[in-house]
């Protein structure tokens, strides 16, 4: 069986006599155990019911022979909202004292479940008459919050205007049934009335069971602004932290921008580049070309020279015979023959 942890300092003494009494027909280790769990479930069941929950489900597996366990139990359960699992404890602890205190909540349980009608019927039974006068005005709110879930808000006026409410006298349970008659007057467009008896609450109101001062400064048009709320001063504190981010963000882009520019000039300047490659290549080539059809011109020129020789050669000897003919046929001169 899992256990939970319980500090050193929470020794099981701390619970009621009547619920220690119970207790003594366990062992006395396991009555220890059980104590521990329960005073537990009595420290977190406003603050932490989740918690609570868990404990007493522990405290039910110790001991589920025990009314007081089933009981604790049953309110460990309602506090959750699980209003089926915290009538079935509150019927069996019933049946174990034979007394009619649960009787309200377990009332209360039927409305948890969607059955006003129920919880309206057992306003009506016998064993109300055995409960005191808290429990009796505990009856009573339960009977009018059963009566506006069945849409009989007037109905639900009527039900909780008692003497109990007349009465001056401070209780344990003036200050909720103030409040509750004075929502059962909201409810029913009776503001004034309903702003007159918010204030009688918070009157009553000494240890803050309810939030009647809030009521009023709602009807009041008032907003209150928590100056310590953690929700806002986290996000106040986040502020600068994302300005920065933001800014820093921005930065960056502009950065990133700027290196896409240069990028860009870059990638232009060797577009540039590679464009001038095919002249370096041309220029390297027409030097080459040059060298190949030079040494053709000079393989070609000495030939047409020669044969230019030769026949200028020709021609000269044929006119050189053609004139020593023409002399060999001309006359001697008389100068000669003297």
């Amino acid at each position: 069986m899992k256990r939970l942890p319980i500090p050193d300092d929470v020794t099981g003494e701390e619970i009621d006599k009547s619920v220690r009494q119970e207790l003594m027909s366990l062992p006395k280790t396991l009555a220890e155990d059980v104590a521990r769990n329960l005073v537990m479930v009595a420290k977190l069941l406003d603050d932490e019911p989740e918690q609570a929950y868990q404990y007493a489900r522990v405290a039910l597996r110790l001991a589920s022979r025990v009314a007081a366990v089933r009981e604790a139990a049953g309110f460990a359960s309602y506090a959750v909202g699980k209003y089926s699992e915290a009538l079935a404890e509150f019927r069996a602890a019933r049946r174990m004292t034979g007394n009619s205190d649960l009787w309200p909540v377990m009332a209360d349980c039927e409305r948890g479940m969607g059955r006003p009608e129920r919880a309206l019927a057992m306003a009506g039974e016998p064993e109300v008459q055995k409960l005191d006068r808290a429990g009796q005005v505990e009856m009573r709110m339960v009977a009018a919050g059963a009566r506006r879930d069945m849409g009989q808000a007037d109905a639900a006026v009527v039900t909780l205007q008692s003497p109990e409410l007349a009465s001056h006298s401070i209780q344990p349970w003036t200050a909720r049934l103030r409040y509750a008659y004075a929502d059962a007057l909201l409810a029913v467009g009776r503001e004034d009335e309903a702003r007159e008896w918010f204030a009688k609450a918070l009157e009553a109101d000494q240890g803050g069971t309810t939030d009647a001062s809030d009521r009023l400064a709602e009807l009041d048009g008032v907003e209150f602004v928590d100056a310590l709320d953690p929700e806002q001063e986290a996000d106040d504190a986040l502020k600068p932290v994302a300005e920065s981010t933001v800014e820093e963000s921005r930065a960056d882009e502009s950065k990133a921008e700027d290196v896409e520019i240069e990028d860009v000039e870059d990638e232009d300047v060797e577009d540039d580049e590679d464009d001038e490659e095919p002249e370096a290549v041309e220029s390297e080539i027409e030097p080459e070309d040059a060298e190949a059809v030079e040494p053709e011109a000079d393989l070609v020129e000495p030939e047409v020279q020669d044969d230019d020789a030769e026949d200028l050669a020709e021609d000269a000897e044929s006119a050189a015979e053609a004139r020593s003919e023409d002399r060999a046929g001309l006359p001697e001169k008389d100068g000669d023959d003297s």
